[in-house]
């Protein structure tokens, strides 16, 4: 009896531990029992479970009372064990009764899987064919095959509520079929929605498993260990779930009460949330799986191995126990005592880059690798081992480390300095200051402080890269911010106090004495100035120095001596415009700002700041020579209309009585 927890859900296996030989006295056992924990502990529900030899399917009656195992897979056709269809590896398929064997027939082809039509009473067969077999059981004949464009088909299902059946074939692909027109209604590619961008597939993905629940909902397993959950009314998947061992899915089951979907591969079976895709807990038996099944009703869950001897798991959450071992709810208390946690202390937890950056990506899916979330648990000692030899200097590295921990922690028993950014210092000391004085209005009040930008990663680039380097000579800063000149020459005193500080810390490797008062404790502050006479203030300011700048420019203009510049045309070339050769030559050797900035300086250009913060851009179209001659022949010929048109002064009319005429 092992008792093991994850994610906070309890699983008991019931068939680990030591078995007692049956020949062995009772003496004898209830001696052992006292000796041996491990017998103490092991509760045999069904005569250890074991079969005389590995099975590949596990499945449990209708009516609960019967588990049945077999080699290739089988169906039961009433509530109880009364009416069998067995499907065998020698393609024959044997039909049983309570009393025995009834009768044997044999399919063309190797058969992998088959499901039953209620309605219909038909057998739908799949296997290593393109085509359905169907065995009417009414009839007692074989009906008309339906031919799918698979090349070989692994697994089928059939939907209780609508009867629609489906197959899955070997190329990744699902094929729905309505039993009653023996048509094809529906083709879903499960092959490419199961690669992610996380997953590597070195093969085809073929359907290893399928599942209908409901009406709409259907569980799809590949054999590279994708399960996908889809809504019969979409092509694409609701969910893609790895199980991230690369295996073949076995089986998927639904567990309606905690929506939950039970998927296994030979490793591990998983149970995650059919909604949000949230691992609810994950079990790893000891030997390899061969197919789960889901006791009706209950929480206990059966597996077949690759042993002769099954696998029976309590999970208490999932529902209780069945009533022909409805004692297992007394005992959870009592198996509790000495619990097997899979909190793995002796295991690192790796994810996939990890392994990548070991070089240890060919051990997943052997024994070494345990699939657990995102990643995998590996035997530590392996993982030191693995680290030494990739990296040998680690100890070093470690022990250099854990010296500048000790400096850390050293220096922060010292007075602390106010450490500033290399980028936007003053923005960063302005946000420090509204900082100390909300903490300290929170604290009066008793309020939650909210997070500052400082400590927000979204904006940490703002005080690392140069180029978010607020520039306070720009005319937008200058407007919207007319009242902190006074403060930020304060800020800036402080902020070079506050360097200072840091190069004596730098220098010294000691703590400063004392600390530099705050001069501007002793200023007046200026906040109660005018807002509106400090931005007047401001554009008149801009307006002079925008003056100055163009008066120095004209003054370069008149100074520039302009000297004849001499091109020499190539061979084989027509010379059209001194523009279209040696200008456009220049510009398509120069970037977008020289580009800028030439048009600018030609009059083409004019760019401008805006109040707001953007810039303006105004652009001067350059006219063709038609354009010009045009313009000048409208230019004349406005000035001979105004020379030939004639006043019409003389026709104004002298002031009458009454109403104006119209």
């Amino acid at each position: 009896m092992q008792v093991s927890s994850l994610n906070e859900v309890k699983i008991y296996s019931l068939s680990c531990g030591k078995s007692l030989p049956e020949w062995l006295s009772d003496r004898k056992k209830r001696a052992l029992q006292k000796k041996d924990v491990d017998v103490r502990r092991r509760i045999e529900l069904i005569q250890d479970f074991e079969m005389p030899t590995v099975c590949t399917t596990i499945k449990v009656s209708k009516d609960g009372q019967y588990i049945l195992a077999t080699v290739v897979t089988f169906e039961t056709l009433s509530d109880d064990y009364s009416k069998i269809v067995f499907l065998h590896n020698d393609r024959y398929i044997e039909f049983h009764s309570q009393s025995g064997f009834y009768y044997k027939t044999r399919i063309p082809k190797f058969g992998r899987d088959f499901s039953y039509h209620y309605p219909s009473c038909d057998l739908f067969f799949v296997g290593a064919s393109s085509e359905v077999y169907r065995l009417n059981l009414e009839q007692g004949r074989y009906l008309n095959p339906l031919q799918t464009d698979a090349a070989e088909n692994n697994v089928c299902d059939i939907n209780s509520i609508h009867g629609l059946f489906a197959t899955g074939t070997v190329e990744g692909r699902v094929e729905c079929w309505d039993p009653r027109t023996r048509g094809r209604v529906g083709l879903l590619d499960c092959a490419l929605s199961s690669v992610t961008a996380d997953s590597e597939i070195n093969s085809l993905p073929t359907i290893s498993a399928l599942k209908f629940n409901g009406a709409l909902t259907m569980a799809v397993g590949t054999s590279t260990g994708q399960v996908l959950l889809y809504d019969l009314r979409s092509d694409k998947p609701l969910l893609v779930k790895d199980h991230q061992y690369g295996l073949p899915i076995k089986s998927v089951h639904f567990q309606d009460s905690l929506d939950l979907i039970l998927s296994a591969d030979s490793r591990i079976i998983k149970m995650w949330n059919k909604n949000s895709g949230k691992i609810f807990t994950s079990l790893e038996p000891e030997h390899d799986i061969n197919d789960v099944c889901l006791y009706p009703n209950s929480g206990m869950l059966l597996t077949a191995n690759e042993t002769p001897k099954m696998g029976i798991y309590y999970i208490p959450v999932l529902g209780p126990a069945p009533r022909w071992c409805s004692f297992l709810d007394n005992l959870t208390e009592e198996l509790e005592e000495n619990p097997e946690s899979t909190v793995y202390d002796d295991y690192k937890f790796v994810t996939k880059k990890d392994l990548e950056n070991l070089g240890l990506t060919h051990l997943i899916g052997s024994p070494f690798l345990r699939a657990y979330m995102h990643g995998f648990f590996m035997d530590i000692r392996l993982y030191h081992k693995v680290k030494l030899m990739v990296n040998p200097f680690a100890y070093e590295e470690y022990r250099k480390d854990k010296i500048r921990q000790k400096i850390e922690e050293t220096r922060a028993q010292r007075v602390q300095l106010k450490k500033l950014p290399k980028v936007n210092k003053e923005l960063a000391l302005k946000l420090i200051e509204e900082e100390e004085e909300k903490q300290k209005s929170t604290w009066k009040k008793k309020v939650k402080s909210l997070p500052n930008i400082l400590t927000d990663d979204r904006f940490k680039v703002m005080f690392e890269n140069p180029d978010f380097q607020v520039d306070e000579e720009s005319e937008e800063f200058r407007l919207l911010n007319p009242l902190v000149s006074k403060i930020s020459e304060k800020r800036k005193k402080k902020l070079r106090l506050l360097e200072q500080q840091e190069l004596r810390e730098q220098e010294e490797e000691e703590e400063p004495e004392g600390k530099p008062s705050d001069a501007e404790s002793s200023e007046s502050s200026d906040d109660e100035k005018d807002w509106v006479e400090e931005v007047r203030k401001q554009r008149r300011l801009l307006q002079q120095e925008e003056k100055v700048k163009r008066q120095e420019r004209l003054r370069e203009d008149q100074q520039m001596v302009l000297k004849p510049q001499f091109y020499e045309i190539k061979a084989g070339e027509e010379f059209r415009s001194f523009k279209d050769s040696a200008t456009k030559q220049k510009l398509l050797n120069k970037t977008l700002e020289d580009r800028l900035k030439l048009e600018a300086k030609n009059g083409t250009l004019s760019v401008a700041d805006t109040t707001v913060g953007s810039k303006q851009l105004t652009f001067t179209l350059k006219r063709s020579e038609q354009q010009k001659k045009q313009q000048e022949a409208e230019k004349l010929h406005r000035q001979e209309r105004k020379t030939l048109r004639r006043s019409a002064g003389h026709l104004k009319s002298r002031h009458r009585r009454g109403r104006p005429f119209h």
